[in-house]
């Protein structure tokens, strides 16, 4: 590690849009530290030759403690998270709903009080946290998924508001429908009917999200703050047709 090179922080980092946003960072020049619960995400240290982190983002004394192990963190980005419990409001267990909880957003919190510390300290940092279009529109039979992303926004907006002054910058992006394994495992006819809500008629890949962040974690950035980037093709604009079938199919 070069006395100068930045290190960046990547939780969620095994596998799907985190190990993108970690190989990209990686490209970009920072030392990337990646995290994950899953021990798959020391693989994806070797190949990036960055830290590999086992630990549960929802346990504070684990993420205080990885982070330590780094020394300084200049860039952190919250993408860790869980998105498969599918259940009616009314049906969702207090459990599954407290889980999701801690992880999403409680898990968020936990890496950014860790960080912030060291951030303030050298008067410089950069937080990126991964929301959803969910967070504006909501998600049907996935209510703990919506109402964590929603309150990442929060979050983002109040961190902003606390540290600019430090040459602290948080923001959120908003990734739509991204071609992860996940996604590209749905059946075709719910894939085909969610790309027609899509002005532009594609799933966005893992890579557009990872430039998004690199560009909101370099020196660039500096005046972005507190913002809600969509990544999205289009999807949060209205989709309205005001004409035949034939035209709101072209």
């Amino acid at each position: 590690m070069q006395a100068d090179q930045k290190v960046a922080l990547v939780t969620g980092a095994a596998q799907g849009l985190g190990r993108a946003i970690a190989t990209e960072l990686s490209r970009a020049g920072f030392r990337v530290a990646v995290a994950d619960v899953a021990p798959e995400v020391e693989a994806v240290a070797r190949e990036l030759g960055g830290v590999p982190l086992v630990f549960d983002v929802a346990d504070p004394a684990a993420v205080r403690a990885g982070v330590a192990t780094l020394g300084r963190v200049d860039a952190l980005v919250n993408n860790a998270g869980l998105v498969a419990n599918i259940a009616k409001t009314t049906e969702m267990t207090f459990e599954a709903w407290q889980r999701e909880l801690a992880v999403n957003l409680t898990g968020a919190f936990n890496c950014i009080q860790a960080v912030l510390p060291g951030m303030v300290e050298r008067q410089y940092g950069r937080i990126v946290n991964i929301s959803s279009m969910a967070a504006w529109g909501g998600l049907a039979k996935q209510v703990g998924y919506a109402a964590t992303k929603a309150g990442m926004l929060g979050m983002t907006k109040t961190v902003a508001l606390e540290y600019a002054r430090h040459g602290i910058t948080c923001n959120a992006v908003l990734p739509g429908l991204i071609g992860t394994d996940r996604a590209l495992a749905m059946p075709e006819e719910i894939v085909q009917r969610a790309l027609q809500q899509i002005p532009a008629r594609r799933m966005g890949q893992p890579e557009e999200i990872a430039a998004a962040v690199r560009f909101l974690c370099s020196e660039e950035a500096a005046y972005f703050n507190g913002a809600d980037l969509p990544v999205d093709g289009g999807l949060h604009l209205a989709t309205l047709v005001l004409g035949s079938r034939k035209e709101a199919k072209s």
